[in-house]
């Protein structure tokens, strides 16, 4: 019987110690470069787009650098390139091959960096938005 006690105590203090674990999280290093604003003839500011193709930024994230280009066309997002992507070991490239169509797919039709993170890519999906949002802003400046 005292076993059976000693027993239960210890599980339940196992327990009790793996539920108050947090897990880590790196942060994604990200410096975004400032560009002025675009002036219009009289001193506004304005929203103009030039198409062409814009090359985002490179995003280190936890598992490998991230960094797509974009393409504008009539002030569109008409295309999008992934030029890096996580690729250091099989599972890496398994999860970009899986990820990176969806998000370039969501991203053209979405017109912008407002899109979804996939499932299971978290931290390639948060760089790849951070490049994209970057390569629009320098369409836009």
């Amino acid at each position: 019987m005292r076993r059976a006690t000693i027993t239960t105590g210890t599980t339940i203090a196992g327990v009790i110690l793996l539920l108050s674990l947090k897990p880590h999280h790196q942060a994604i290093s990200v410096t975004r470069p400032v560009a002025p604003e675009p002036r219009a003839p009289g001193g506004g500011v304005t929203a103009a787009t030039a198409d062409g193709t814009y090359r985002g930024q490179s995003v280190d994230t936890r598992y490998g650098p991230v960094q797509v280009e974009i393409t504008m066309s009539k002030g569109r997002l008409t295309a999008v390139r992934v030029l890096r992507a996580p690729s250091e070991n099989g599972r890496d490239r398994e999860i970009a091959a899986m990820a990176l169509p969806r998000l370039t797919q969501e991203a053209v039709t979405a017109g912008s960096a407002r899109i979804d993170a996939v499932s299971g890519a978290t931290y390639t999906s948060e760089g790849y938005i951070t490049s994209l949002q970057s390569a629009l802003d320098r369409a836009h400046a």
